[in-house]
């Protein structure tokens, strides 16, 4: 309705100058001239009029697409707009919806994600939860000290392994959320490596197996020393579960023009074909063999491959071509 008025408005204020006009070619001009001045201030009064009409018309066009956009639609054409200003209208307007559309979807997508990290998350905290619960009723009920002592110590190990799982989602959660400070500097895959293996040293002697490192010594890269070496540990981590006691395990480090590799195999049993594409997934783990025993959460690889892919780096999984596991991180080099 305002649009309406506005055009009512202004036809008005051209009806008035055009009489003045005609007023005056009446006191100074003749007949034919006043008649032909006439004819070409009606004929120019008809077409602002057809002109404006038709544009109020194509925007109110406009204004009905987009509410209904607004009450949930979707398809929008804006169509019939021919003049050149609101074509320009129509084309950003057009812009605008297909963004907010496919922001709308990204929206969603991140809202069923979230939603099933929390569901996975609430699973895998109840577990050691529900276990810590029980060790504490049967530390309660038993007198023997010997027994008492083994379930502190299975208590103590529960409890650190639910503080892991909860320092470890919070790094997921901050990579995910781009708050994660990594820092790009000269970094040397030998510091990385044994800052890497240092927490791991003693588990890996007790359960027998060895480790073997082959690293150029000037083999470089532009990275975090930190969190490199604690995804490398997590690779490494997940290595010694899967590998048998006697068994090997080898980091390679070398550097080219191309890029910085780091290479981790095992003798272990290597991945299954089924569990490859899903190898990094978050809470996804392999089938452990019959009487084995399960190990971790299944988030381990999933950090280290965030962490590695913070850095600007890839971290992929396959099976060694005589057997075992094989982890290969890549940081392209900066200067090629």
């Amino acid at each position: 309705m305002g649009s309406v008025a506005t055009l009512m408005r202004q036809c008005v204020g051209l009806v008035l100058i055009y009489v003045l006009i005609f007023l005056a070619a009446v006191v100074t001009g003749t007949g034919n001239d006043i008649l032909w001045l006439g004819l070409s201030l009606f004929c120019s009064l008809l077409f602002f009029v057809g002109i404006s009409w038709r544009r109020h018309q194509e925007v109110l066009t406009m204004v009905n697409e987009i509410d209904r956009i607004l009450h949930g639609g979707r398809q929008v054409q804006f169509s019939n707009c021919r003049e050149g200003d609101l074509a320009l209208l129509r084309n950003e307007l057009g812009k605008m919806v297909d963004r907010l559309a496919r922001t709308t979807a990204t929206l969603q997508v991140e809202r069923n994600g979230l939603a099933n990290a929390l569901a996975d998350i609430s699973h895998q905290i109840r577990t050691p939860l529900t276990a810590i619960g029980l060790m504490v009723a049967n530390l309660e009920t038993t007198d023997d000290p010997l027994e008492r002592k083994r379930a502190v110590r299975a208590l103590e190990d529960m409890l650190d392994r639910v503080s892991w799982l909860v320092a470890t989602l919070l790094k997921i959660a901050k990579v995910d959320a781009g708050a994660l400070k990594v820092a790009q500097r000269e970094t040397a895959v030998t510091a990385v490596v044994n800052r890497a293996l240092a927490p791991l040293a003693m588990t890996l002697d007790l359960r027998g197996i060895e480790v073997q490192v082959a690293v150029e010594e000037a083999a470089e890269f532009v990275g975090d020393e930190r969190w490199c070496s604690e995804a490398l540990e997590n690779i490494v981590k997940n290595c010694m579960e899967h590998t048998e006691p006697g068994g090997v395990i080898r980091i390679c480090g070398q550097s080219d023009a191309l890029a910085t590799r780091i290479t981790v195999t095992d003798t272990g049993p290597g991945i299954a074909p089924e569990d490859l594409p899903r190898i990094f997934d978050r809470f996804y783990r392999a089938e452990a063999p019959e009487g084995a025993k399960e190990e971790g959460f299944g988030i381990g690889l999933s950090l280290a491959q965030s962490l590695v892919q913070a850095q600007g780096g890839s971290l992929h999984a396959s099976n060694g071509t005589s057997g075992g596991a094989r982890f290969d991180l890549v940081f392209p080099s900066l200067v090629v």
